[in-house]
């Protein structure tokens, strides 16, 4: 993945993150919001980020989220689950600070977005004890993800693609849900681009900030499955003006199908659960 000149490219986290929905500008706010029960199986990391409940005792997240900073309990369906471990990919590398300043000094992204697109952003959550309580969501495999249409889930910042949203605004807000098309499919990545009505779906929107690690969710025989996590966008313009979230910015998700056998694999050698 390259990006040009003036290209900003942001994590999806505190300071510059993804998560919950940007909206049409042309279709009201209430169309997008969503009761909590809507996906109970969404786990809100604490102040901000997500991740998704895939096996009783294990949730899914983006590495960034985690990675440093292993919260101590996760919320799901209302309650605070105790977490045992934080397991992140081994393939996974955080971004240099140095990188980020240089690409916001010289306007140009390329270095921090061909860093980023090389590392693998998951990681996986057990949690002390099962979740019996809440029906997980089954991990998708397919290869097909180009030009699905897939639903995004989050409670992050939000705004209007005529405007996007401004990086101070909360990061945890209401529960939206949204849809897209995905427009790009490689290796590591599922990625989407928010398109300017009419071209856009009814409820076209994007993540916004402070949730990495929602659900990029498709639906296969009628049941959602979770096909990437929220991870980094790309925003034309201004590294220090532009704002989030506006038509015409990509948003880029970790390709779970890639990482199907890892997470399979860190699974069944947590189980029976060591004591």
């Amino acid at each position: 993945m390259r990006g040009g000149r003036l290209a900003l490219l942001l994590l999806l986290t505190a300071a510059s993150g993804a998560g919950a929905i940007v909206i049409r500008d042309d279709v009201d706010d209430a169309a997008y919001r969503v009761p909590a029960s809507e996906l109970p199986a969404l786990a809100d990391l604490p102040g901000e980020g997500h991740g998704v409940l895939i096996a009783p005792q294990w949730i899914v997240t983006a590495a960034h989220a985690v990675g440093g900073h292993e919260p101590e309990k996760i919320t799901v369906a209302g309650t605070a689950r105790k977490v045992e471990r934080v397991v992140v990919h081994p393939g996974y590398k955080q971004l240099p600070q140095t990188l980020v300043d240089q690409a916001i000094r010289d306007g140009d992204a390329t270095g921090v977005i061909d860093f980023l697109a090389a590392s693998d952003d998951v990681a996986l959550i057990e949690l002390a004890a099962p979740a019996t309580d809440v029906a997980p969501v089954p991990l998708y495999k397919g290869g097909d993800e180009l030009g699905r249409t897939v639903e995004l889930v989050g409670k992050g910042a939000t705004g209007t693609g005529a405007r996007g949203h401004d990086p101070q605004a909360p990061h945890r807000t209401e529960l939206r849900r949204a849809f897209n098309r995905i427009t790009r499919a490689d290796e590591r990545w599922i990625c989407y681009l928010f398109d300017k009505p009419p071209a856009a779906l009814p409820l076209e929107g994007m993540l916004g900030n402070g949730d990495s690690g929602g659900p990029v969710l498709i639906e296969v025989d009628g049941r959602r499955q979770l096909a990437g996590l929220a991870s980094w966008k790309i925003l034309q313009g201004n590294p220090v003006t532009v704002r989030p979230g506006a038509y015409g910015q990509s948003g880029c998700n970790v390709r779970l199908s890639r990482y199907a056998g890892w997470i399979e694999a860190t699974i069944a050698a947590g189980q029976p659960r060591r004591r």
